[in-house]
């Protein structure tokens, strides 16, 4: 369920950027500028989800391993 939710999170971040570009583009650049700070929040939660630790364990892993006990 989670991975579901990430793969939108970042269809969002995807969709955030176009609208900032037309934001930009229109001359609305406070919009633009906080559509792109959304973006990067949105995708560095992903990464701390996905990308693994020092012992190569995402956290996402170690959710999937225990919800199958």
């Amino acid at each position: 369920m989670l991975d579901i939710a990430l793969s939108i999170t970042v269809l969002a971040a995807i969709a955030l950027l176009g609208g900032a570009w037309l934001a930009w583009k229109r001359g609305q650049r406070k919009q633009a500028g906080l559509m792109l700070v959304l973006v990067a929040v949105a995708l560095v939660n992903v990464a701390i989800w996905t990308l693994p630790d020092e012992g190569g364990t995402a956290p996402l892993d170690r959710i999937e391993q225990g919800a199958g006990r």
